[in-house]
């Protein structure tokens, strides 16, 4: 299967290379801005929403659950970019996909994330799962960790 989805996407790795964009950047250019975009923005998001659920102060708590509302939509959709953009890297190199446990932690991560949503929206009035919601979130934070530290092995090793 892997195999196909790297046949599927070699035209749009072959109209990137044809930019000649330096190996470095192509090798590197998903992890930096993977890196920005988990330990920034997603530290962020899951910081907010913790403080919207434990901080006494009720302006402040209302405050950070508005920002914990508005950047964790935008958080996703930059993971789901950089997934796409981490499959195109590894078909711009010619490197296998969808065998490394880099790829399946990606992929756990949103999933995680698209149940997060589901929950947040779906079911917003119900504490229980606003807590799932906390804790999967957060779960889902975790995984990115473990996800950085099998990239950086996954690009030291290609």
């Amino acid at each position: 299967m892997g195999t196909k989805l790297a046949d599927i996407l070699e035209p749009i790795a072959a109209w990137f290379r044809s930019f000649n964009v330096p190996e470095p950047i192509v090798h590197w250019g998903h992890p930096v801005m993977m890196g920005i975009v988990i330990f920034v923005l997603g530290s962020y998001v899951v910081y907010a929403g913790w403080q919207g659920r434990l901080l006494d102060d009720k302006e402040v708590a209302i405050k950070s659950r508005s920002e914990h509302r508005k950047l964790a939509p935008l958080m996703f959709t930059f993971m789901a970019l950089g997934y796409t953009g981490g499959l195109l890297s590894l078909v711009m190199q010619k490197q296998p996909i969808l065998e490394s446990p880099h790829f399946w932690t990606a992929s756990g991560v949103l999933v995680l994330l698209a149940i997060n949503g589901a929950i947040s929206k779906v079911f917003s009035g119900n504490a229980g799962l606003r807590s799932l919601h906390a804790y999967l979130g957060s779960t889902a934070f975790l995984v990115l960790i473990v996800h950085t530290v099998l990239g950086l092995k996954l690009g030291t090793s290609i």
